[in-house]
């Protein structure tokens, strides 16, 4: 008995970590409710929101009977195996970063109401770029793959991603924010933004249908305008790369609008077993590796560097052609 009391002690606690309220329970253990009115407070007070709607869904979806368990069985196992490699290498690459680059900073931009649009800006370039990158240079493919694996969306594909992306991702985020004159506090905070509307906009079509906001489909990017992002179909691949704003998928021109007349096909392109662990998060380096090695000269570098699709051969079947195509039959 006693046994099982400190399994359910432990698996309380780890929950507790899971939806990051550590910080908030003490404070209100302690009752001191004047906490909220600090930045410390309000980021004690957001940072659990984003795990707690991909829990609330799971709920939904159970009570509902539409839960899946082979939806969320890789997901879960991709979202624990990222814990224990936080918890073994424990870098706390994001702070180093912002203390290397901080006196370098080309301006200054600090947590205030009227820099909170701005900063948000600043953090989503930084998100556009860097994403942008992982679909056009293989080698980074590789690794933002696992996050595109899953054949249903669900809120808990925001947290589905390979823990190397993690790194690089926090140190370009870290860098070049910190360097266009975002503060700590204000970095962190429209980091913690972005992580909850992140675990919205992958809610699943169970949970919300169409995924649309009325008028503000045409302000920001919606479960839908996501749900395009996560697809394998020529017209929607490599589009709606930001989080919030669509400003820069504007002005890029990588907006898309989901089509009713093109139905989302959720996963990847390379045929692959999206409930086999290593197929989802080491298939892309495998088939990266077979590539580079059948290849002869410069082209073993092409490979590593080219976007996903890029032949030798000339035969292309890069996500920009596919969907150039696709856009020529709209």
């Amino acid at each position: 008995m006693q046994d099982i009391f400190h399994f359910l002690q432990s698996l309380l606690q780890e929950l507790i970590i899971f939806l990051r309220l550590e910080g908030l329970l003490s404070i209100i253990h302690e009752g001191n409710w004047r906490a909220f009115k600090t930045t410390d407070g309000i980021f004690t007070l957001l940072m659990p929101l984003a795990p707690i709607i991909i829990i609330a869904e799971v709920f939904l979806l159970f009570i509902t009977h539409q839960f899946k368990k082979k939806t969320y069985t890789i997901p879960f196992l991709i979202i624990i195996i990222n814990r224990i490699l936080e918890k073994v290498l424990k870098l706390s690459i994001t702070i180093f970063f912002i203390t290397l680059f901080k006196d370098y900073a080309l301006f200054n931009i600090s947590l205030k109401w009227y820099f909170i649009p701005l900063g948000y800006l600043i953090y989503e370039l930084n998100s556009f770029i860097r994403h942008y990158a992982a679909h056009k240079i293989r080698l980074l493919w590789c690794s933002h793959a696992v996050h595109h694996s899953a054949t249903e969306l669900t809120s808990s594909v925001t947290l589905t991603t390979a823990y190397l992306e993690n790194i690089y991702t926090d140190i370009f985020a870290a860098s070049f924010c910190t360097l266009m004159g975002l503060t700590p506090s204000l970095f962190f905070f429209v980091m913690i933004l972005d992580s909850i509307w992140g675990a919205f906009v992958h809610v699943s079509e169970k949970t919300l249908k169409n995924g649309k906001l009325g008028f503000l489909e045409k302000l920001i990017l919606t479960p839908s305008h996501h749900r395009v992002h996560h697809a394998s179909n020529d017209l929607y691949m490599d589009t709606n790369f930001c989080s919030i704003i669509n400003f820069w998928d504007r002005f890029f021109g990588t907006y898309q609008e989901e089509k009713i007349e093109v139905p989302i096909k959720y996963g990847i392109t390379r045929p692959m077993n999206a409930n086999n662990f290593w197929d989802v998060y080491f298939g892309e380096y495998v088939a990266l590796w077979h590539d580079v090695k059948n290849a002869k000269g410069i082209n073993k570098i092409k490979y590593i560097f080219m976007p996903p699709g890029w032949h030798p051969n000339g035969e292309q079947q890069t996500a920009k052609i596919l969907r150039k195509k696709a856009l020529s039959r709209q």
